[in-house]
């Protein structure tokens, strides 16, 4: 099921195209990679220390219901950059069950997987495609992570005017994490010289952040998206300053390591702010701040409460996978507000194209719906439609209203929640309520769109492969969609999208 944008929903007075003002200004989205809903103290958090993305919440707008487009990385920021849910995107998982390309995954046990994932293709329409037409200058810095295994798919083809940070297609261009030797600035890949040989001389965050000012300050003239997808927190939590948290005696090294990277990325983003200001360009600029899933399973979720004690976590489609920090700031535009709304992340491409004047370049079928007033304290009915999540053949989730279905094993009946007595999701109510579970299950059999990298499919357990030579092989594989190195190479799969 799709919805068609309703570009009539908010309008502002005509402007400029290549002018900027309060009411069509520069939009910086921040996204933390593995934070959790409840590691930031504006979200009630009692430990780590955030004190400019706290001070973004109190002058602004913050949501207390916002979901990620998955509880991964890839499918999600899928979801955030092509207005459609994992039922319809591109890529619905970080590996894929059919076609795309196949590559190496290293383990952090430190050994290889091969694997297959999918990749956004010349044909996608990104929000920094629809922003670019609308007159916009465009940067993505630093995480793309839908490049797949296919090196043609970096952001600087796929809508960004300017890229500079690390994809998945060139191993080493983030490695070692937080402290990379290499990076790419559009196509080339340059070398960290302060990194060289295994030195820590500049962290990721920082790097990214000057990536961030050096773009700013280039096109200050300019109306610009600027996409800064920081790393932190993700594993492995290496980042040499903790002295926020030498105090906390009782914690381990990669608790404090853990929420040294949070309020690390914090202080980078304090320094994005205070040169926004500096620039004179502070009012004129729409700051979005978000995660884009919950904390994974290596972060020490108990002792700071990184799910705000939701259940589940990173991977899964339960609230703690998936419900995410949502912060909008624009002084004196966006109201001192805390809402309750249900949103999405594919939202974002219809709200941004409104704001920047772009709708005639959305395309015709996304999920999303433009939820632009609810950023300028007016109301938009958000709740009466269904968000919908899965990771197919694995986990399948829908929220409406209230209630919310879900199950996070293959082949398992729904779950249901009324998250508004039950926001832990503590008690299922799907025996009691039959009709309503069954009501759910066919909105979602809708949602779910096959493509050749989705293919629908009876077993979910198994997989159809086809060789060069066009016979049929199944491949039975374990829910983490790997395939073994020597399966993949006594076969030789050809797989083809």
């Amino acid at each position: 099921m799709y919805c068609r944008y309703p570009s009539t929903q908010i309008t502002f007075a005509e402007i400029q195209n290549d002018k900027v003002s309060p009411d069509r200004p520069n939009i910086i989205f921040i996204l933390a990679d593995d934070m959790g809903y409840g590691d930031l103290s504006c979200y009630g958090n009692q430990y780590v220390k955030t004190p400019n993305i706290d001070q973004l919440a109190e002058t602004g707008t913050r949501f207390n219901q916002c979901y990620a487009g998955s509880g991964i990385s890839s499918p999600s920021r899928c979801a955030l950059l092509t207005g459609k849910n994992t039922g319809n995107t591109r890529i619905r998982d970080n590996m894929c069950t059919a076609g795309g390309i196949a590559g190496i995954k290293i383990n952090p046990n430190g050994d290889s997987t091969i694997v297959r994932r999918a990749n956004l293709l010349p044909q996608d329409t990104t929000i920094a495609t629809v922003l670019s037409a609308a007159g916009y200058r465009t940067c993505l810095v630093n995480k793309w992570h839908l490049d797949g295994y296919d090196k043609g798919a970096s952001p600087n083809h796929r809508g960004f005017d300017e890229f500079y940070g690390w994809t998945i297609s060139t191993v080493h261009s983030n490695s070692p994490y937080y402290y990379p030797y290499y990076r790419f600035h559009g196509d080339s890949l340059i070398h960290i010289p302060e990194n060289a040989n295994g030195k820590h001389g500049i962290h990721n965050n920082d790097l990214s952040t000057n990536d961030a000012i050096a773009f700013i300050k280039r096109n200050k003239d300019n109306p610009f998206f600027l996409y800064l997808a920081f790393d932190a927190p993700h594993e492995p939590y290496n980042i040499d300053q903790t002295a926020w948290y030498e105090g906390q005696e009782t914690w381990e090294p990669n608790t404090k390591r853990y929420a040294s990277l949070i309020t690390h990325m914090d202080a980078a983003i304090g320094r994005l702010l205070n040169e926004l200001e500096q620039l004179n360009l502070r009012k004129n600029t729409l700051i979005i701040f978000a995660s884009d899933n919950g904390a994974a399973i290596q972060a020490p979720i108990k002792i700071l409460n990184c799910n705000a004690g939701f259940k589940g976590r990173k991977g899964m489609l339960y609230e703690g996978g998936i419900r995410v920090p949502f912060i909008v700031n624009q002084p004196g535009m966006v109201p001192i507000q805390t809402l309750d709304n249900l949103i999405y992340f594919p939202d974002m491409m219809p709200t941004l194209a409104a704001l920047a004047k772009g709708t005639k370049h959305l395309p015709k079928q996304i999920n999303g719906i433009n939820i632009l007033p609810l950023f300028y304290g007016k109301q938009v009915d958000t709740d009466n439609r269904l968000l919908y999540w899965e990771f197919p053949g694995k986990q399948r989730a829908a929220r409406k209203g209230d209630w919310k279905c879900v199950t996070i094993h293959p082949n398992q009946p729904l779950e249901l929640y009324n998250l508004k007595e039950d926001p832990e999701e503590t008690n299922n109510l799907a025996k009691k309520y039959p009709r309503r579970v069954k009501e759910f299950d066919e909105e979602m059999q809708r949602m779910h769109i096959p493509t050749p990298n989705w293919p629908q499919q009876e077993n979910n357990s198994e997989v159809i492969c086809r060789t060069r030579a066009n016979a049929v092989l199944v491949l039975h594989i374990n829910t983490n969609n790997f395939i073994s190195k020597s399966i993949y190479k006594h076969f030789s799969l050809y797989i083809h999208s």
